[in-house]
């Protein structure tokens, strides 16, 4: 079953999904390691099952990490409390 890219594909759909209803670019990651790895399995590659899971685990964390440079916390851009609502 984990030979098979449509899984994968799948897989990537459900992430990405799942990403907008929890937006934080967590899920996006695991969802564009999952399409590549579809994506090779889909052009001929077949590699064991670890060598499957080492790829999207690979590519998962470098989307991940290129997703959070490119999107993640901004810079300067801290909220500084001054009051507190319940201090009335």
């Amino acid at each position: 079953m984990w030979a098979l890219w449509w899984v994968w594909m799948a897989g990537a759909v459900a992430l990405g999904i799942l990403e907008i209803f929890a937006p934080g670019f967590v899920f996006l990651g695991f969802a564009l390691g999952a399409a590549l790895t579809g994506l090779l399995l889909a052009v001929g590659l077949s590699p064991s099952l670890p060598w499957l899971l080492l790829i999207f685990a690979v590519v998962s964390l470098i989307s991940w990490l290129g997703l959070r440079r490119a999107f993640g916390i901004r810079k300067g851009q801290v909220k500084i409390w001054d009051r507190d609502i319940n201090e009335d």
